[in-house]
């Protein structure tokens, strides 16, 4: 039979019955709140392929922040973010140590969010690929015409 050979490029292939990818347990010792965290996102996590099971205690940290963030919002809502005192130099307003435990619960969010892709900037960090071949590239251009 004659013809053109099949361009490989244009064929999709198959993905079949892939079975899906089991969800780890939380850790025993986290928090109850960083357990229901866990619950809520580990699944999310898995079926992007970033929560394999060497990552378990980073994921873990990430909760438990997570957990002191929403532990420590509760308390500012009872407490406030300051009181007051009085010192030598008249009436002060001081920060409660529940807002300096918050200040750290979100430092701590956020390098683990970055971590699993867990905020729009860093979803889309690591979707990135990296350079590819230049020459690679700019010969398929020659070939194949731009774009």
């Amino acid at each position: 039979m004659k013809g053109a050979k099949p361009d490989l490029r244009n064929v999709i292939p198959m993905k079949g019955d892939v079975a899906p990818r089991p969800v780890p347990d939380a850790p025993e010792f986290m928090s109850d709140t960083a357990r229901k965290v866990w619950d809520e996102l580990a699944g999310v996590l898995v079926g992007k392929g970033r929560l394999e099971p060497s990552y378990v205690y980073q994921f873990a940290a990430y909760c438990e922040s997570v957990a002191n963030f929403i532990e420590t919002t509760a308390c500012l809502a009872i407490e406030g973010k300051y009181y007051e005192t009085k010192t030598r130099n008249g009436l002060q307003q001081k920060k409660t140590a529940s807002w300096g435990q918050q200040q750290e619960a979100m430092s701590a969010m956020a390098r683990g969010a970055a971590l699993f892709g867990l905020s729009p900037v860093d979803e889309a960090r690591l979707k990135v690929t990296g350079q590819g071949d230049l020459f690679d590239d700019l010969m398929k251009q020659l070939k194949n015409g731009p774009g």
